[in-house]
């Protein structure tokens, strides 16, 4: 197995690298920032990407952003994600996709090496493999999102459900598109999906209902 590294600490990038070694797992190539991540992929092309999230230069979703750019350039790419924090938000984001290969551990489970092995190849293969602080996170900001949508916020989202656009639920409601888009971006507030395109905002926010419909 060959892997690419992006891991800003030196001392765990290089204890990654240590270990990886001792068992087989060559380690194709060692970046210190998430920049240069989506150019070794193609280069390297590499079985597996492990990361952080949080890199230089500002030292919040760089590694998250690499990712899914590598992943946009090789479809189906098995990456690793490694964070001192749960972040269930980018967990979310990055498996958005339905691709699966994804893994996301808290650094911490790096020293059970087992586990962490175990891991590896099962991201590798194309599973997906998720930190049990990272699920309960998941599963409570999903319940708790929810539940603090009001009444009209939830009639709006239903019908988003049924693939209506803006113009549409106004119609059903009979109130002003203006009025809906706020009740729309008071939704994806709540459910605290993130700022890219309205799109796909609201396939994440339907697909929020729709499991919580299932519960």
């Amino acid at each position: 197995m060959r892997v690419v590294i992006a891991e800003d600490s030196v001392l765990l990038r290089d204890g990654l690298t240590r270990l990886l070694n001792a068992h087989d797992i060559d380690v194709a190539a060692e970046l210190g920032d998430a920049a240069g991540l989506p150019e070794a992929v193609e280069r390297e092309r590499p079985d597996l990407v492990i990361l952080d999230v949080r890199m230089p230069p500002t030292f919040t979703n760089e590694g998250l952003v690499a990712a899914i750019e590598a992943r946009r350039r090789r479809p189906g790419l098995p990456v690793l994600v490694l964070s001192q924090y749960v972040e269930q938000l980018y967990a979310r984001e990055l498996m958005s996709s339905g691709d699966g290969a994804l893994g996301y551990l808290l650094k911490d489970r790096v020293a059970h090496i087992d586990m962490f092995l175990d891991t590896i190849g099962r991201v590798a293969a194309g599973g997906t493999v998720l930190d049990p602080k990272v699920v309960a996170a998941m599963v409570a900001h999903r319940r708790s999102g929810l539940a603090r949508l009001t009444d009209r916020e939830r009639e709006v989202l239903s019908l988003m459900a049924e693939g209506r656009n803006n113009a549409g639920i106004a119609a059903a409601l009979v109130l002003s598109q203006q009025a809906i888009s706020k009740h729309i971006n008071n939704i994806f507030a709540k459910l605290d999906l993130p700022a890219d395109t309205d799109g796909n905002r609201r396939v994440l926010a339907v697909l929020e209902y729709l499991q919580h419909d299932q519960d």
